[in-house]
């Protein structure tokens, strides 16, 4: 037997008040709805006191959502910043070392300038690059520290040719091919520099050691006036490299100097430029030690330098 529709209120009479009670709230519900909603197209003032309470009733729901938004917002903010403090870290640290570099260097180059216009009332010729070139490989195990470039004799390329980065000095042209060249790092354990101190006159040497850092070596022992942080700059001692290039930074003290780090990495460095040598004169030995020794003229021997003796005399 099938069950009874539930949509048939059958004799019950409360089931069928109940039921016709319902119609008449839904009617009436309906009838106020659109009362209302004629009544707000009409005077939409009318309903201004109702929403302010709504508003009112919803305000503090609403404060706790936006300050929930807002925490979040921070909490996303602060660990995001921490995330990306480590690379802007090492941005501003690298940033920060390369203007203490120019400074260090503009300190330098201005004594440099007084003292020469103090005492010899000249100035330094333009000394512009001969060849720009990329550093397209360097050695980093060998006992010697050489590396290579993508500029050769073709550019103007020669050896004993400084080679200089943005940030201080790589080294010098060893062999100079066509379209490359070989160069003689400064931390070479043949590699042997004039340098003095950037803020005062303390000369030294600044010799290779072969493993990545720099000997500085002063040339008058004493008490050793160097310190840790002390900036090394070239002295231009020799003729090769101009005065006030950035070369070493010391970082330890010994008995006659210091132990130095390149300023200069060649691993983190891209694009080098080939400097001219500095000074005429180290030029023309440059020249000279290039140029093949001419042969000496054979001196006439005894029997070819003696005259033919006349049948007069015979």
């Amino acid at each position: 037997m099938a069950p009874p529709s539930s949509r048939r209120t059958g004799f019950s009479k409360k089931a069928q008040y109940s039921r016709f009670t319902g119609y008449l709230v839904a009617a009436g519900g309906a009838v106020a709805g659109l009362g209302l909603l004629t009544l707000s197209l009409w005077q939409p003032d009318a309903f201004a006191p109702v929403r302010g309470v709504a508003s009112d009733a919803i305000a503090p729901v609403g404060s706790g959502t936006a300050a929930a938004r807002e925490q979040s917002k921070g909490l996303i903010a602060t660990v995001a910043g921490y995330l990306s403090a480590g690379a802007q870290n090492a941005e501003l640290r690298r940033e920060n070392g390369l203007a203490r570099i120019r400074l260090a260097e503009a300190d330098a180059v201005r004594a440099e300038n007084r003292r020469l216009k103090g005492l010899l009332g000249l100035r330094d010729a333009e000394n512009k690059p001969v060849a720009f070139a990329r550093l397209v490989g360097s050695t980093a195990t060998s006992a010697r520290r050489h590396a290579y470039i993508s500029a050769g004799s073709s550019r103007g390329v020669r050896p004993g040719m400084p080679v200089i980065s943005e940030r201080g000095v790589i080294g010098r042209v060893l062999e100079a091919g066509r379209s490359s060249a070989r160069v003689l790092l400064l931390t070479d354990s043949e590699s042997v520099l004039p340098v003095r101190r950037a803020k005062d006159n303390v000369i030294a040497f600044a010799e290779g050691r072969g493993d990545g850092l720099l000997r500085i070596r002063l040339v008058n022992l004493g008490v050793n006036p160097l310190k840790v942080g002390d900036l090394m700059v070239t002295s231009g001692a020799g003729g090769y490299y101009r005065p006030d290039v950035a070369v070493a930074v010391i970082t330890k003290l010994t008995p006659d100097g210091g132990i130095g780090q390149l300023v200069a990495e060649p691993a983190a460095t891209n694009y080098v430029s080939v400097m001219p040598v500095y000074e005429a004169q180290a030029l023309a030995e440059l020249e000279a030690a290039e140029t093949p020794a001419a042969s000496p003229t054979p001196a006439p021997s005894p029997a070819s330098a003696a005259p033919a003796s006349s049948p007069a005399e015979e």
